[in-house]
């Protein structure tokens, strides 16, 4: 603020503050209502918060970041191949008065044509970033699914041939892997500390196949649900985040990376401030499952479940809308075996509270198959406690 703005400003507290002070001395001689007391003080910092230069961060982290390049294998299909076979249509067989028209169609398709379809192979682009020095990079699923070849550019314009190591579907997550004998690479770590809402976030990606690009914003929610799949828990951010990002890294101010991008929420396909990102300790522990095993492994109760409502709860008599409803066991599974019947409300596994139905597949799933597990159920207006065997989710 200009230093005459100030003094104007002070000035105007003063005159305000003298009428006030006339005010109150008038209102013990003309009957007139007391002043109001003082409010509380407001909900603001002390010092203004001052907008921090990123420079440093991405100086330090760019060179860890890089594009994947893949070239997918496909399948093609052909249009006429649609009428060919015995039955061109459903109902329609040989002695049909349509059956002739729809064979001259097949009987067109060139010679050279007739078999299997050929092979194709599209290219696409993403992100990833390196998080070991011999070559281990980290990106989505969704960007090396289907490769046949896989090729890393480097942000000092190296070009490296990878290896998927595995993947993870159910987190769209991939690790990925470059051999090159001697060669050390840049990498960095995964923040081992949640990241809040209104942190600072700093974004690194290939958008738009445009190479390394910056951008920020901070945490605007956590624990997302978008329908991705049974184990979402995605950071939303509102740093920029475009097609060309996916498998990038979302760094904080200490640049540690707190989140993979994967997902936009946008009517139009580019960005309208609304991205999603796997939280780091997700995407620590499966990519470390990967590189050990390949695979990721998890834990299987058999059970199909749901929310507890309000109404649900007032019910059966629960109080509070907690805990995850078995709609169904399913046989021969874990549940089954142990005695989990339709309509029992898990409320805890190993002592900790669930929150809900989700909160529940995300338990399960990080315990290790094998492990001996006690539930606590809510059944017939009692708590109980049943033991259960965990199993080993199929792939």
């Amino acid at each position: 603020m200009p230093r005459s703005l100030v003094v104007t400003a002070r000035a105007g507290l003063l005159a305000a503050a003298g009428l006030a002070a006339l005010a109150g001395a008038g209102a013990v001689g003309t009957g007139m209502l007391p002043p109001p007391p003082a409010q509380a003080d407001p909900l603001t910092l002390e010092q203004p918060l001052v907008m921090p230069s990123f420079a440093d961060v991405v100086e330090r982290v760019r060179p860890a970041v890089v594009s994947v390049r893949v070239r997918a294998q496909t399948v093609a299909t052909r249009g006429p191949e649609v009428f060919g076979g015995p039955s061109p249509l459903p109902g329609i067989e040989p002695g049909h008065p349509l059956y002739d028209f729809f064979r001259r169609f097949e009987d067109r398709e060139p010679r050279g044509r007739r078999g299997p379809p050929p092979e194709r192979f599209a290219a696409s682009q993403g992100s990833g970033f390196f998080v070991s020095q011999d070559g281990y990079l980290v990106t989505n699923h969704h960007v090396v699914e289907n490769a046949a070849e896989v090729e890393i550019l480097m942000d000092d314009g190296r070009v490296f041939d990878a290896r998927v190591v595995g993947t993870d579907p159910r987190t769209d997550l991939a690790l990925v892997k470059v051999d090159a004998d001697g060669a050390r690479f840049p990498y960095v770590e995964f923040a081992p500390e949640a990241t809040r809402i209104g942190d600072w976030v700093v974004a690194i990606g290939n958008p738009f196949g445009l190479g390394g690009t910056v951008t920020a914003g901070i945490v605007s929610a956590q624990a997302r649900d978008i329908g991705a799949g049974p184990y979402d828990d995605f950071i939303q951010i509102d740093a920029p985040i475009n097609r060309g990002n996916s498998g990038g890294p979302t760094f904080n101010l200490r640049g540690q990376v707190v989140g993979v991008n994967t997902a936009i929420f946008s009517p139009s396909g580019g960005n309208v401030g609304i991205a999603f990102a796997i939280p780091a300790h997700v995407a620590e522990d499966v990519t470390s499952q990967l590189r050990a095993d390949g695979a990721v492994t998890r834990g299987f109760l058999g059970v199909q479940v749901q929310a507890v409502t309000p109404e649900i709860a007032e019910a059966i008599g629960l109080g509070t809308a907690r805990g995850a409803l078995i709609a169904q066991p399913q046989p021969g599974t874990p549940a089954a075996s142990a005695g989990l019947r339709t309509g029992d409300v898990i409320l805890a596994v190993a002592g900790e509270a669930v929150e809900d139905h989700r909160d529940l597949t995300r338990r399960i799933a990080a315990i290790a198959p094998g492990t001996q597990v006690p539930l606590t159920v809510f059944r017939k207006g009692r708590e109980a406690t049943i033991d259960v065997r965990i199993g080993r989710l199929g792939t």
